[in-house]
């Protein structure tokens, strides 16, 4: 099996950053694309930023040039680094893993919690 484990999350002062991190038991290359998504209470779950097996990154537009998406040093890890955080930036943060192109399947992590106060 596949499992994605998220940290890094916690509370920050609007302005601030944070860097999260998301380990895989598989490596990385593996997948088609890895994903950062994010969601708050009574609202649907919305991809911040992604990065494919070609290193292409795509963001939503609230966090394009605040955010960046990038996988590191560590084998089998990716990283979301968020910087000048707003308080809309509060959410819980998964990890996404998807395999395949065509028909495809989605892993996810457990989740890390993000608070950004004002």
């Amino acid at each position: 099996q596949v499992q994605l484990v998220e940290s890094g999350g916690g509370l920050v002062q609007a302005g601030g950053s944070l860097e999260l991190s998301c380990v895989v038991s598989a490596p990385i290359g593996s997948f088609s694309a890895m994903a950062w998504y994010r969601q708050t209470p009574g609202n649907p779950r919305h991809m911040v930023a992604s990065i494919t097996s070609a290193f292409a990154t795509n963001y939503t537009d609230s966090v394009k040039g605040r955010f960046i998406i990038y996988r590191g040093g560590a084998k089998n890890t990716v990283y979301l680094q968020m910087n000048s955080l707003r308080p809309e930036d509060t959410a819980v943060y998964y990890c996404n893993a998807r395999l395949g192109r065509n028909a495809y399947f989605d892993y996810w992590g457990q989740g890390t919690q993000v608070t950004v106060s004002s």
